[in-house]
């Protein structure tokens, strides 16, 4: 008898030839850039360091595009994005010791944002694993010690026939529901050691798929299905899984009003009749769902932000899909569902029968309009007319990148995303430096569409490098920096604290001078201005830098008192 797996398992004529005679000249290094290939990818990140250099050096026998940036964490800011935008794998390649330790705080934000980033680093040669204290350049006691309580999987390598199944199962672990960043690390000495090892073909690393339990999912569409007053969160979780037409779908069915969290931006048409938005630092959007019978709450764990800083205390019954099994029930009891965002709404719209409610579209027209009234009352005309400037300049395909800055922050709850997974924020870690090269990874995974990147003068220092790249290859993204001379937020928290800041006002450069210097078009212009000028950079292709002089504020926080 002739098995199904017996056909996949014989190499073909021309494979066995090829097995056995191996091109000569290849190391350790081909195995991994094989192996990527095998897998599927066509860009890789990185910056070389010594004991990687096996790697690297095997890039130019292989057809992988090389993206390389300045700064380790700049690098793995930008394979993030290339994540988000793609929902593909984005290899990382990396040093030891000092160049790996520098790509956390990305790697840190591709967890919390759930992207699928494989980090690929070395090691000191395998003499050196394990703790001993042999003083090899970069050497650490325990390298990946450092990384496991920051990525989804750590895999170490130790012998070359290891590789492609190391990395075979982080691009798996990566991908499998939650996404998020692996990390794999192969000492100096197998990189760079000559292979007689078959050149890597196919590979085979299917991500699991995460499925609802039926009868969960039962009882979760007749919670709904009899609701009085139901209500929708959604979260990063309906983006990533592609579920934004599902989402809507039920939403419609039920008349259920939908908020969206920062994370989840665009998951939900904006001006929808049952749109509340994302104003959730807003008392008048916390009441509201906290009145919601039943509280369907999907792909959000309900953090500090998305629960309006933990005053949120919901009194109905909450029903929480989410794939990240540590966050099920991490802040509220609810019928938690283990599951893809996109195949658990799926479940629900094949059993919820349609829940007439033709008073939903006016509740939720009275809430936003109690929001326009509270924000209206507080005199930030100039934050309003900038937002509104950007969201008039960017294409409506157009991805945006905002760094932990005072119009970022304004951009969580007002900004029309349009479109879903194109407003990205550091908003998961909080980290500064994230929006230029993040802008930069976007750019280089869809080179079709400019990329607008938002940074405060703070924040646009951890990136100025970065200058360079974008001219290197020549990406199409525009820099939106507001120079307001410091660290804004920070101006505004420690005074309302404090009465008074302490570090937070900073010398900074000519951003347009400096800008220039790189061989990048600058400009400085004006809330007035701004949209023009905007709208002219991202129409220009190649890099640019707009600057804009002001001092923004924020509006008035809700869950103070």
């Amino acid at each position: 008898m002739t098995h199904d797996h017996d056909l996949v398992l014989r190499p073909t004529e021309a494979q066995t030839r090829a097995a056995l005679s191996p091109p000569p000249g290849r190391n350790g290094g081909d195995l991994v850039v094989e192996t990527l290939q095998g897998l599927g990818a066509t860009t890789v990140f990185g910056l070389p360091g010594q004991h990687a250099l096996g790697m690297f050096d095997a890039l130019r026998r292989s057809s992988l595009r090389y993206v390389g940036l300045r700064v380790e964490n700049n690098t793995g800011f930008a394979a993030d994005a290339y994540g988000r935008i793609t929902g593909e794998v984005a290899p990382l390649l990396l040093s030891t010791g000092p160049g790996a330790l520098t790509s956390l705080a990305a790697l840190q934000e591709a967890a919390a944002g759930s992207s699928p980033v494989l980090a690929i680093g070395s090691q000191v040669p395998v003499a050196g694993l394990g703790g001993g204290r042999h003083g090899y350049l970069h050497e650490l006691r325990d390298q990946q010690a450092s990384f496991r309580d920051v990525v989804k999987s750590v895999h170490t390598v130790r012998t070359q026939s290891q590789i492609p199944s190391a990395i075979a199962a982080a691009w798996e672990s990566a991908l499998t529901a939650p996404h998020g960043p692996v990390w794999v690390e192969i000492p100096q000495d197998v990189l760079l050691a000559e292979t007689a090892l078959p050149v890597v073909t196919a590979v085979d690393a299917t991500p699991h798929e995460l499925v609802p339990r039926p009868e969960l999912t039962a009882v979760a569409a007749d919670l709904l299905g009899r609701a009085e007053r139901p209500a929708i969160i959604a979260g990063g979780g309906v983006v990533r899984a592609d579920a934004s037409g599902k989402l809507r779908a039920l939403a419609e069915r039920l008349n259920a009003p939908v908020v969206t969290t920062f994370g989840g931006k665009g998951a939900f048409p904006w001006e929808h009749p049952l749109s509340l938005q994302s104003w959730l630092e807003d008392r008048h959007t916390t009441d509201f769902l906290e009145d919601a019978d039943v509280l369907l709450v999907v792909g959000s764990g309900l953090g500090e932000l998305s629960s309006n800083y933990h005053t949120f205390k919901p009194r109905g019954r909450v029903v929480q899909i989410e794939a990240d099994l540590g966050k099920l029930e991490s802040n509220h009891p609810a019928l938690g569902i283990h599951a893809d965002a996109r195949i658990a709404l799926s479940a629900l719209l094949e059993t919820v029968g349609e829940r007439p409610d033709p008073a939903a579209p006016e509740r939720v027209r009275q809430v936003l309009a109690a929001v326009r009234e509270r924000i209206d009352g507080q005199e930030l005309t100039l934050e309003q007319d900038v937002l509104a400037a950007v969201r008039a300049a960017l294409p409506d395909g157009s991805p945006s990148f905002w760094d932990m800055t005072i119009l970022a922050y304004w951009a969580w709850s007002a900004f029309d995303a349009r479109r879903p997974g194109t407003m990205h924020s550091a908003q998961g870690a909080g980290g500064l430096g994230y929006g230029f090269p993040a802008a930069l990874g976007a750019a280089a995974a869809d080179p079709t569409r400019p990329v607008l990147a938002v940074s405060g003068d703070g924040g646009a220092m951890y990136s100025i490098a970065e200058l360079a790249t974008a001219r290197q290859y020549g990406l199409d993204v525009t820099w939106l920096i507001v120079d307001d001379g410091g660290y804004g937020i920070l101006r505004e928290y420690m005074a309302d604290a404090f009465g008074e800041a302490t570090g937070t006002e900073l010398a900074r450069p000519d951003f347009v001078a400096l800008a220039e210097s790189f061989g990048v078009p600058g400009v400085r212009t004006s809330p007035e201005r701004l949209r023009d000028d905007l709208a002219k950079a991202l129409a220009e292709p190649g890099p640019s830098v707009v600057v804009l002089p002001a001092v923004l504020r924020m509006f008035a926080p809700t869950h103070l008192g």
